[in-house]
């Protein structure tokens, strides 16, 4: 259990639960009973508080169009009072064989897949993956930040293996464009190439890459910040989210953690489902979740376009601009 704490600067917004907060949530967990099935109606739009491979005979079969799955990385770490080993590299891959084994049966025939990892983990990942599943690419997003490293390279970086179900699937390619600021402003004619100029300088829109360098990890003065320990950002699970699913469509995260996933599912008008065995982290998600209800803002997205880092995103969408998500089926 993580108790409530002094009061915090009126600037930091990590989320913390009162007493109140954790009596009035509790009831919304869902708790399957041993042995029984649970229909698709019965998860969707569901947090649930149990451990992934226990509970993973019992959830529908096909139902899920995404999965997200983000599980402990071969590190030792405490997730507040859930200790996670660090182990040889074969005993990892065992494990992570066990946890795809057991998500593949969920997945919708057109799902799309992505595994977070980091470089050590990594080899493992898309041994395993590849094993079930297609593997499309492979994603490395830098963190920006990481720890100093006196005989060895920063560690700043990790990777999201893409895979598919089958050779169908969802890529919203216009939904996940990033807008960069141009440095070489090209012209032809006299009239801007592929930019446009605006009050607060010259910008085009790219395609995505598999190189993301534009996503900080979540940090104290953010609304979606929480403490866990390797919470993944909004901006990051919201480009998974709409290039592989269209509104409406099932996102799973089998390793829920502090509830972005599902947060970011429910602000983009998706249906989600998670299972986390750590119960105060199941409150997490569903106090964000009431959050989601009431403000559908994401950090760094706006106007249907991914901001570089550090760009003051004007209130209205600039002229000639996208004033939402452009989604199409692939």
């Amino acid at each position: 259990m993580i108790h409530d704490k002094a009061p915090r600067s009126p600037r930091n917004k990590t989320l913390a639960l009162t007493g109140e907060d954790r009596e009035r949530l509790g009831p919304r967990l869902l708790v399957p009973e041993a042995g029984a099935a649970l229909s698709r109606d019965r998860v969707l739009d569901r947090t649930i508080h149990g451990d992934f491979l226990a509970l993973s005979s019992l959830l529908p079969r096909g139902f899920a169009n995404l999965l997200v799955m983000d599980p402990p990385y071969n590190l030792t770490k405490d997730f507040h009072g859930n200790r996670f080993s660090k182990t040889g590299d074969e005993s990892y891959a065992a494990l992570l064989e066990q946890w795809l084994k057991a998500a593949d049966p969920l997945l919708a025939p057109n799902a799309s897949v992505y595994v977070c990892c980091d470089w050590r983990s990594s080899p493992a990942v898309y041994q395993v993956v590849s094993r079930y599943l297609t593997v499309r690419n492979r994603i490395t997003w830098q963190r920006e930040k990481g720890r100093g490293a006196q005989s060895n390279w920063k560690n700043c970086s990790e990777d999201i293996w893409f895979a598919t179900k089958d050779d169908r699937w969802t890529f919203n390619v216009e939904a996940v464009k990033l807008r960069r600021r141009v440095l070489a402003p090209y012209r032809t004619g006299g009239a801007p190439k592929d930019w446009e100029d605006t009050d607060s300088g010259r910008f085009r829109l790219t395609y995505p890459s598999n190189f993301w360098d534009d996503i900080s990890i979540p940090y104290w003065s953010m609304d979606e910040n929480t403490e866990h320990p390797t919470q993944k950002p909004e901006k990051l699970i919201a480009r998974l989210i709409l290039a592989s699913t269209n509104p409406g469509d099932v996102v799973f995260d089998p390793f829920l953690g502090s509830g972005t996933t599902s947060a970011v599912a429910k602000k983009l008008g998706r249906h989600w489902c998670g299972t986390e065995i750590n119960r105060e982290y199941c409150l997490w998600c569903e106090r964000r979740l009431e959050k989601a209800a009431e403000d559908t803002a994401i950090q760094g997205y706006a106007h249907g376009v991914f901001w570089e880092r550090n760009t003051r995103i004007p209130r209205s969408a600039p002229e000639g601009h996208p004033s939402k998500s452009r989604v199409t089926d692939n």
